[in-house]
């Protein structure tokens, strides 16, 4: 038996779970759960928000620990190594998209938290191909976010082959938005942060913001026309979207790694006479995890974190949810 923290209706407190994952498949393996992030995500889904959710709900999908046992068919993966595992859980493997290396867009990829049970428990299983081993170097305390918050803002990087002499904004200086910093400013670019926050702008600064314009100043909007090549938005609510068209450069792209539920109102013209174009993405391929993992730990990019025990799991929910965390929450041993 697992023991695990659940669920048992939409928006319910977690409580003591147990169950019983049957025996190990043979291309899996079991993980000892030593840390877990907590993300929006978890929320969304322990609240139904998307309607995927099963009950009883053990969410958790950015988890670190140490691999307890392995399948029959696993070579990849050794008992006693340090792992992380993210949104996914299982690929199909033999899709044209797995074979091409975008597993992260295989549409029978299995997610953590949805039809399984995720990382809010003692132990939890996943295909050996979705759990990635952490790099020596990394705080396996502080790297839990990184395989959801991280790779979210990094895929981008990667997938579009950004120049490191682009001009980027970063709309939300929250859980994604203080990695997004990071990640860009290391990449080599000239990183605009987007804040309807004051309060933190200097810290953006130090996150890696080189100037921050304020999202609630017209003036300031209006001044940023046509500079940038990429925004990132990691923002759930709904914006202007159009005065954010307006501060791309011809070419420029409004990348969405925020869901934000509802339609986005966008004017055509200002995309077709600009050739801007918008565009979302989802997390990251092992393979893209992976390098993620590697330009972190050589860059020394970390989330900004505040650590709960198991036991105080619904005091760090509700953190979450009041919107106080700074910047990532784990749940750690």
């Amino acid at each position: 038996m697992i023991k695990a923290f659940a669920a048992k209706e939409p928006g319910g407190k977690l409580e003591p779970f147990e169950y019983d994952p049957g025996q190990l498949g043979s291309e899996d393996v079991e993980i000892d759960v030593e840390s877990c992030g907590i993300c929006h995500s978890d929320i969304s889904m322990l609240d139904n928000d998307w309607g995927l959710t099963e009950y009883p709900f053990v969410p958790g999908h950015e988890v670190v620990g140490t691999v307890a046992a392995i399948g029959d068919n696993v070579s990849s993966l050794k008992v006693g190594q340090k792992v992380g595992l993210g949104w996914h859980s299982a690929y199909c493997n033999d899709c044209r998209t797995c074979e091409s290396g975008d597993h992260n867009l295989c549409q029978s990829a299995q997610m953590t938290i949805a039809g399984r049970h995720g990382g809010f428990a003692e132990k939890v299983r996943a295909q050996a191909a979705a759990v990635i081993p952490l790099p020596e170097g990394i705080d396996p305390d502080k790297a839990g976010p990184l395989f959801c918050g991280g790779i979210t803002v990094f895929n981008p990087l990667a997938q579009f082959n950004l120049p490191p002499t682009s001009e980027v904004g970063v709309i939300g200086i929250g859980g994604l938005g203080h990695l997004a910093l990071q990640f860009l400013n290391a990449w080599g670019c000239k990183v605009v942060a987007f804040s309807s926050s004051e309060e933190k702008k200097q810290e953006a600064k130090e996150l890696g913001a080189h100037e921050v314009i304020n999202s609630r100043n017209s003036d300031e909007l209006e001044a940023a026309a046509g500079r940038f090549d990429l925004i990132i938005s990691t923002v759930n609510v709904k914006l202007d979207w159009n005065t954010y068209l307006s501060t791309l450069a011809p070419k420029g792209r409004l990348h969405f790694v925020g869901a934000t539920l509802e339609p986005l109102d966008l004017e055509v013209f200002p995309l077709i006479m600009a050739q801007r174009s918008v565009s979302g993405s989802p997390v990251g391929s092992p393979a893209t995890i992976r390098k993620m993992l590697d330009f972190a730990n050589h860059h020394n990019i970390e989330p900004v974190t505040e650590f709960y025990s198991f036991d105080e799991i619904n005091e760090a929910l509700d953190r979450l949810r009041e919107g106080k965390a700074h910047y990532r929450v784990v749940l750690k041993r």
